[in-house]
């Protein structure tokens, strides 16, 4: 038979992963993204600079434009000899340089390093390489904009403006370098450059996230809810039920089990089934993971509210939680039974 019907051992290794969000981003990306999935050639089909591509090589020149102006003054020479004015480049005014230059510097490097070395860095942090260079590029296009809207405003107040020419150059460089990151993928020709991208697994922070359900009530009131629903029924009132239901109760030699068939001594072992299906209120002593049946877990008991066991499986319980869900609490040690 054809090995054409059957897919390749890693996609069928990463489809039977556990984790479902992984199963989810190894799927096609005609079944992720609704579009059709680029064939090698298509993928393959990208031109550039040399190693780099047109989104690349203008980044880098952007970027290369506003290093070497930053180490021009960014402050005017005093117009009157008498005014005592601040002086140098961004890198010599505390740290200002960290957020207008320097950030941006590390997600070019970072870009270069991608292209140099695919292997090498490939996040910072939960952040793939181009979304660092997004965040980058943004936060020091506003840091400069602020310092150009303060020099503006400080201008239009007092007629002095502090600032010089390389505030207004450096703010439009950062922008530009927004378009270059954020705005890329929707401007053509900067668009190829994520086209065609292979499919990879989200970083954990960067899943969707949980639900979020109401917190148990109270270990106090769920004792009283068990109390209600499992007390057993007292003798005065088991009584006429049980005279009802026995036609030979004034027959001689009645003895109680007669009349009451529920105090007769059974078996242990024919009670089991019945006791291993009867729901009980569980509190564990310590907090504990209720896993489903690959063993991930789904959410967690503890000691600060009792949960709810519809089943004993001996050593293990299968616990429901408020929401619906379902799962095994396989440690039961020191566990109290409501």
């Amino acid at each position: 038979m054809s090995d054409e019907n059957f897919p390749p051992a890693s996609a069928r290794s990463a489809g039977s992963a556990t984790d479902p969000a992984a199963a989810d981003v190894d799927a096609p990306a005609s079944e992720v993204s609704g579009e059709e999935s680029p064939t090698g050639e298509e993928r393959a089909a990208q031109y550039g600079v040399g190693p780099f591509t047109i989104r690349e090589v203008s980044l880098l020149g952007v970027w290369l434009i506003a290093f070497l102006v930053s180490f021009f003054s960014v402050w005017v020479e005093a117009p009157v000899s008498s005014v005592l004015l601040p002086s140098g480049s961004v890198w010599s005014t505390g740290i200002d340089w960290v957020l207008t230059i320097g950030v941006p510097t590390v997600a070019v490097f970072l870009i270069v390093l991608r292209r140099f070395s695919p292997d090498g860095i490939r996040r910072v942090g939960s952040l793939a390489v181009d979304q660092f260079a997004s965040v980058a590029f943004s936060v020091s296009a506003v840091v400069w904009l602020g310092v150009l809207w303060t020099n503006i405003s400080r201008g239009i107040q007092t007629g002095l403006w502090l600032n010089s020419w390389v505030v207004w150059v450096e703010f439009f460089l950062m922008v530009a370098g927004v378009f270059l990151t954020v705005l890329a993928p929707f401007i053509q020709p900067f668009d190829e450059d994520f086209a065609g991208r292979p499919q990879t697994a989200a970083h954990r922070n960067a899943r969707p996230v949980r639900p979020v359900v109401a917190r148990p009530a109270a270990p106090r009131a769920a004792a009283d809810r068990s109390a209600e629903t499992f007390a057993p029924v007292p003798a005065a009132e088991a009584a006429p039920v049980a005279a009802e239901s026995e036609p030979v109760r004034d027959e001689p030699g009645l003895d109680e089990t007669a009349a009451f068939p529920f105090a007769a001594e059974e078996d242990p072992t024919e009670q089991a089934p019945v006791t291993a299906t009867q729901a009980f209120w569980a509190l564990s002593p310590v907090e504990r993971d209720v896993v489903d049946e690959n063993g991930l877990p789904l959410f967690t008991v503890g000691p600060t509210a009792w949960a709810l066991v519809i089943e004993d499986r001996g050593d293990r319980f299968v616990v429901r939680h408020e929401d619906g869900r379902v799962g095994y609490l396989t440690d039961i040690s020191g566990v109290t039974r409501g």
